[in-house]
């Protein structure tokens, strides 16, 4: 007869195994997953409130709050990327019939150096420019054919796209409807006290929350106005940049003036000084100013991680899982920190139970 420390042991071994092969199963549609479960907790309090008004029928509130959603967050980002697919494509075109010529951009930038910044170039050895140009030209180039091309393939798999879009809707709301139980039938299978589960969700949802809510809004305000000073200044893509420049603000310290920098830089060398020094100007007190005044405010202290946390594990997120990485990576690194907390506050999680 088998003993129960067997049968426990046998238990727990198939509980892992089916869990894995079932992560494994749902992980080609993890973005849907993920933003699902995203949408449903930033959606929660307004869930509730619908819920009251409509009398606790749950199937009605779950809809009527999954129809604010695609009003205001999901058609205007539908939108938008429309918008963008368009604008990459216009320019790729532009691009392969060197209407944009980025070599030459660069030839020009090359030629109007001052005496003394070519006599550095001399003194370094680095007076033969052309294969640089050449070089560099190229790439370019090719990065930004390369850039335009996924755009074009994006495009091309809207079926994939639309069925990830469909799946996400689909759980959305049935997150919302049963999302409550769903949470209190995970929470009583974490062998963990009642307080040590509500630090750590609580920490899980704040982040949630506080990154979208704030990284968000502060991406596409920084975006906006950066597009729009572009256009004022009669540079193509504005749109198109004005996008990269909302992507890069995400980013914490480096932020949208890897796209604004280089490019007044440019008007400065190429003779261009009043639209050099109105972009940088631009840039630091509006563009810059944005980031400084709206994420306190939209983000504040809920957190309580440090600044060098938030860069490390958003570009982690980034390079490790891609764009859903943004939020991914802050929200594993504030578990980090609040579970360690836990283990070092609470003596009782040290001890070895029997």
């Amino acid at each position: 007869m088998q003993s129960q420390e067997t049968q426990h042991n046998t238990f727990l071994l198939l509980l892992a195994t089916i869990t894995v092969a079932f992560g494994l199963l749902i992980w080609p549609l993890y973005g849907s997953v993920f933003w699902g479960v995203v949408l449903a907790i930033l959606f929660r309090p307004l869930y509730c409130r619908l819920l009251i008004s409509v009398g606790h029928r749950r199937n009605l509130a779950s809809a009527l709050t999954l129809i604010i959603c695609l009003l205001i967050v999901i058609l205007p980002v539908t939108l938008l990327a429309l918008s963008l697919l368009q604008e990459a494509t216009g320019m790729f075109a532009r691009i392969r019939s060197n209407e944009i010529d980025f070599g030459a951009y660069f030839r020009q930038a090359i030629a109007a150096l001052p005496a003394w910044m070519n006599n550095l170039l001399d003194r370094f050895g680095l007076s033969e420019l052309s294969a640089l140009q050449d070089k560099l030209s190229a790439r370019i180039s090719e990065t930004s054919q390369i850039v335009a091309k996924q755009a074009v393939n994006v495009g091309q798999s809207m079926f994939n796209v639309l069925i990830s879009f469909a799946i996400m809707l689909y759980l959305l709301f049935f997150l919302l409807r049963d999302g409550a139980q769903l949470s209190e039938r995970i929470s009583r299978a974490i062998p963990l006290t009642e307080e040590h589960k509500k630090r750590l969700s609580g920490k899980f949802i704040t982040v949630i929350r506080a990154t979208i809510k704030g990284n968000i809004v502060v991406a596409i305000t920084q975006g906006a106005l950066g597009g729009a000073m572009f256009w004022l200044l009669g540079i193509q893509g504005a749109l198109l940049w004005g996008a990269v420049m909302a992507v890069m603000s995400l980013v914490p310290v480096v932020g949208p003036g890897l796209v604004w920098l280089p490019v007044a830089v440019y008007f400065l060398i190429a003779g261009v000084t009043w639209k050099g020094v109105l972009l940088i100007m631009y840039g630091m007190l509006v563009i810059g100013l944005v980031d400084n005044v709206l994420r306190p405010i939209l983000v504040g202290k809920d957190t309580k991680m440090p600044d060098y946390i938030v860069l490390i594990s958003t570009i982690g997120g980034l390079v490790l899982i891609g764009p859903n990485g943004f939020v991914i990576g802050p929200v594993i690194a504030a578990l980090f920190m609040a579970a360690w907390d836990l283990y070092t506050m609470e003596p009782e999680l040290r001890k070895d139970v029997h």
